[in-house]
């Protein structure tokens, strides 16, 4: 079975944003949005694989056998867009997307240029469903 590539690190999330986010504004967004989703959450900021930045931890297991650890809420400040990879139940996820402000999303996860396009109270609300559903759907953590 294969490994998987994004685990928790022991690396700097600080370090990884002053050594890898150019981008002086995107750089700003990225630690204002550890400050929001650690509190948001009540999880440290901790490095997931070189470059996702993830808050708490849950542990799945697939029908499949596959099985593994994940973030519980967790984002990514890549060149073109900010990611934010958050676990959305269907029926509730078009309603706060719409609200959320500017963004792209895929299926797992939402694309955001700059923290001000956004409304900050949608994206806490969408942190803390997220928690919550995976925290629901994985009790064993």
């Amino acid at each position: 079975m294969a490994k998987n590539k994004t685990n928790e690190t022991q690396s700097s999330v600080a370090d990884f944003i002053n050594t890898f986010v150019d981008d002086e504004a995107k750089k700003n967004d990225a630690f204002e949005l550890i400050k929001i989703m650690g509190k948001t959450s009540g999880f440290e900021a901790k490095m997931w694989g070189p470059s996702i930045v993830g808050f708490g931890s849950y542990h799945y297991k697939y029908a499949s056998g596959h099985e593994g650890d994940a973030p519980l809420a967790a984002f990514s400040p890549r060149k073109a867009a900010i990611s934010l990879y958050l676990h959305l139940p269907a029926e509730e996820r078009e309603e706060l997307l719409v609200k959320l402000g500017k963004h792209k999303s895929a299926k797992g996860c939402v694309y955001v240029k700059k923290l001000a396009d956004i409304d900050v109270e949608i994206l806490k609300k969408m942190v803390l469903i997220s928690v919550n559903e995976l925290r629901k759907q994985y009790p064993s953590n």
